[in-house]
């Protein structure tokens, strides 16, 4: 169990264990099938017991829900399915009794539909200041009736929307780099950063210990509308990563570091050019952002070692704590994803039907959990995945809400997989998840779901949750795992080794054969039986040397 003292620590997110809470999923108290802030603050024991530092909630605002509430029609109201303001303060104070600060998601580059202000802005006729928040633009062509640029949308399809006038005419279009149901803000405007500032300090002033920034690169937009072209200099491409969005995050960590407890700032960062990543890192800007080209390595020692060795060194550069995650709310489960052909992550290759071999993925996963726990830095968990929860593939159509399968014409699952609510217990109509209320969950859960509940997992030494416990509580004992300390270590053929400290190796077993151990005084914690004395195959272990 924590210690409150651990809550008055400056530096504490350098190598914290931050657990990713999808609020509608996690746990429900009133027994209406969808999770809520009630069902969290009851679960909070489990958390603790978990070892975690802090929560990171997806959205939690009032929000109509097209795209799991990162559509936000209002930053000050909580979505009244979650609860309400005051719910969310008592859950803040709540955790932090625990030990457990709290991370609320930011969602900057866009709104909903249902905002307030971009109703006005459809309320109002073209030239409207109202309009100048977001990006209305006249079509090309006769009659305007050509989208205004061909940029893709992240979910697929076009970018721009089309409105109708009150006579029932074709208006303006707007632009969405999501959904139709997400416009897209205009950042150029002093409303729009003086908006997200206001909200800033108001969740800060509530207890929150940082952000997490959605689509963090993405904010600022070139205000000619060029086309994507082939190659763009650095920080010039039209909508994507343009220098000027720097100036947004270091008006913000000012106001982070303007608490006595500075307030914390997580990006949301996909770029493949580390040059540019580390950017948004600089002592002026982010505290931290998330490192997806780990994530999406396929399980294989030389891709893993290399995105590692990569990640170390674009985050010297600087002096950032490097983050390792398995997965979060758009990413297949690691059970299921390295259980196949091809273990790798890539938004574009999800499809229906993939076969998957879950006892596999299962061994890996198990693995994966002990050398990510293992590496310095910061350690994400997304929920359901310390419970080894696959991904749930054979949803009926009908309960599948997710925009990403609606927009790719049906060919692609969507994210909902990840997304079904938890079980906590073994039986019961929602396994746990509802209590005893027999509403059903806003995503169905599979028949077997009570063989991973939280409960089932309790009391059994070789379940995923015991590990993940096990790993996490280590992680906090061992001075060695605790410091920035790391080198690689010589090892077999096909296998992974690293040394964290004076006396703490993690090595990994990805070769058919059996790997033998580095000589050693104690084995802390494996994935999985040892054979013989040797590490078997998709097996972790870590050592006393």
């Amino acid at each position: 169990m924590h210690s409150a003292q651990r809550t008055s620590d400056t530096g504490w997110w350098r190598n914290a264990v931050i657990y990713q809470v999808y609020p509608r999923s996690f746990a429900d108290a009133d027994g209406d099938g969808t999770g809520d802030l009630a069902g969290v603050r009851r679960h909070l024991p489990y958390l603790a017991e978990l070892g975690v530092d802090a929560l990171w909630f997806t959205p939690w605002y009032r929000s109509p829900q097209a795209d799991g509430g990162y559509d936000v029609a209002d930053y000050r109201a909580i979505d009244p399915a979650f609860g309400t303001l005051e719910d969310a303060e008592a859950l803040i104070a709540d955790a932090l009794r625990l030990g457990i600060r709290t991370i609320v998601d930011i969602v900057p580059n866009h709104v909903s539909a249902d905002h307030a202000w971009f109703r006005e802005a459809l309320a109002a006729p073209p030239g409207d200041p109202a309009r100048d928040r977001f990006w209305f633009h006249d079509g090309k062509g006769p009659g305007g009736d050509t989208i205004p640029t061909n940029w893709s949308s992240s979910f697929g399809g076009d970018t721009w929307t089309r409105t109708t006038g009150p006579d029932g005419r074709p208006g303006q279009w707007y632009l969405h780099m999501f959904a139709p149901e997400q416009p897209d803000l205009n950042w150029n405007h002093p409303d729009v950063a003086a908006e997200h500032e206001a909200v800033l300090r108001f969740w800060y002033d509530r207890g929150v210990a940082g952000v997490r920034i959605d689509s963090a690169s993405m904010l600022a937009k070139d205000p000619s509308l060029p086309e994507v072209g082939e190659a763009h200099p650095p920080g010039r491409h039209p909508h994507l990563d343009r220098d000027e969005v720097h100036d947004v995050y270091r008006r913000w960590r000012k106001i982070a570091d303007s608490y006595d407890e500075p307030r914390l700032l997580v990006g949301e960062v996909w770029l493949e050019d580390t040059d540019r990543f580390v950017r948004y890192l600089r002592d002026d800007e982010m505290h931290m952002a998330f490192n997806f080209d780990f994530m999406s390595r396929p399980w294989d020692a030389e891709a893993l070692a290399a995105s590692i060795r990569s990640t170390f060194a674009a985050h010297a550069a600087v002096s950032a704590p490097p983050t390792w995650v398995l997965s979060n709310h758009d990413v297949t489960r690691p059970v299921t994803r390295y259980g196949r052909e091809d273990t790798s992550f890539a938004f574009a290759d999800k499809r229906f039907g993939t076969p998957t071999d879950l006892a596999l993925g299962a061994r890996r996963a198990r693995a994966a959990a002990l050398l990510t726990a293992a590496l310095p830095g910061v350690l994400y968990v997304y929920q359901g995945d310390e419970l080894g929860l696959p991904e749930v593939e054979d949803l009926p159509d009908g309960a599948r809400e997710d925009p990403m399968h609606f927009r790719s014409g049906g060919v692609d699952p969507g994210r909902d997989g990840c997304r079904v609510p938890l079980p906590w217990t073994a039986t019961g109509p929602t396994f746990g998840f509802s209590g005893e209320a027999a509403a059903a969950p806003w995503l169905p859960q599979p028949q077997d779901w009570g063989g991973h509940a939280a409960q089932t997992q309790e009391s059994d030494p070789g379940s995923f949750l015991t590990l993940y416990r096990r790993a996490i509580r280590l992680r906090r004992a061992e001075p060695a795992l605790r410091g920035d300390a790391f080198a690689w270590t010589e090892t077999a053929p096909g296998a992974l080794a690293f040394r964290r400290g004076e006396d703490v190796t993690c090595v990994v077993n990805f070769a058919d054969a059996p790997a033998d151990l580095p000589a050693h005084t104690e084995v802390l914690l494996a994935s999985g039986p040892l054979e013989g004395g040797a590490l078997p195959k998709d097996t972790a272990a870590w050592l006393r040397t």
